[in-house]
């Protein structure tokens, strides 16, 4: 049964950092890129991030390029997302999912947690 858990959010000030992880008890991570959407209140899924199991090879939205840092580590399983600087504007529920190589789409998500999420005051 495919399992992915989310921990890391909080409240945290503008300019501030925090760093998401996605711990996958199964297998998933290896058979899908993994990635990472949010939905803020009253708004829709938004990719955030993604990255190739495999290869290492990220992709970023333009709303976070050079803020966050996708990564992960094959010994625990797990996948990271280090938020630096973050703005009033990032403030959402983050959802570590997984994904097919083709698409960016929420609706082709395979797989999704239960979200963390992450405040940043002004």
């Amino acid at each position: 049964q495919v399992q992915l858990v989310e921990s890391g959010g909080g409240l945290v000030q503008a300019g501030g950092s925090l760093r998401l992880s996605c711990v996958d008890s199964g297998t998933t991570f290896t058979s899908y890129d993994m990635g990472w959407f949010r939905q803020a209140p009253g708004k829709e899924h938004r990719f955030v991030a993604r990255i190739n199991w495999s290869s290492g090879a990220t992709y970023y939205a333009d709303s976070v390029k050079g803020r966050f840092t996708i990564s992960r580590d094959h010994r625990e399983n797990t996948m990271y997302l280090q938020m630096n600087n973050l703005k009033p504007e990032d403030t959402a529920v983050y959802f570590c999912a997984a994904l097919p190589g083709w698409s960016d789409d929420f609706a082709d998500v395979r797989y999704w947690g239960q979200g963390t999420w992450v405040t940043v005051s002004s």
